[in-house]
């Protein structure tokens, strides 16, 4: 996971709610002008063809250990998550 894990917490979030609310989890860390035709298109679903094809994460969910933004941490816990949205909510 990235070093910040509020950046962790914050995907994941977005991709489950996408998930639910899209049937697919599209990539939350970008705009789209309609999300239910990408989700058809399936290039921004999760992993997204740029990290399946060339190993380019965005989002920075899927990074390799010698990246620069990698951290130590690969656990994240639902308490953590909820308490990042909740932290969102404010901004």
């Amino acid at each position: 996971f990235c070093s910040d894990l509020s950046v962790t917490a914050v995907v994941i979030e977005g991709l489950a709610r996408h998930k639910d609310e899209l049937g697919a989890p599209l990539c939350p860390c970008r705009h789209y002008e309609d999300k239910e035709a990408e989700v058809k298109n399936t290039f921004w679903n999760c992993p997204c063809v740029p990290m399946r094809e060339r190993k380019e994460c965005h989002c920075m969910l899927f990074i390799t250990p010698d990246n620069e933004f990698a951290g130590e941490e690969q656990v994240i816990s639902l308490d953590y998550i909820q308490e990042v949205r909740e932290l969102m909510k404010g901004h």
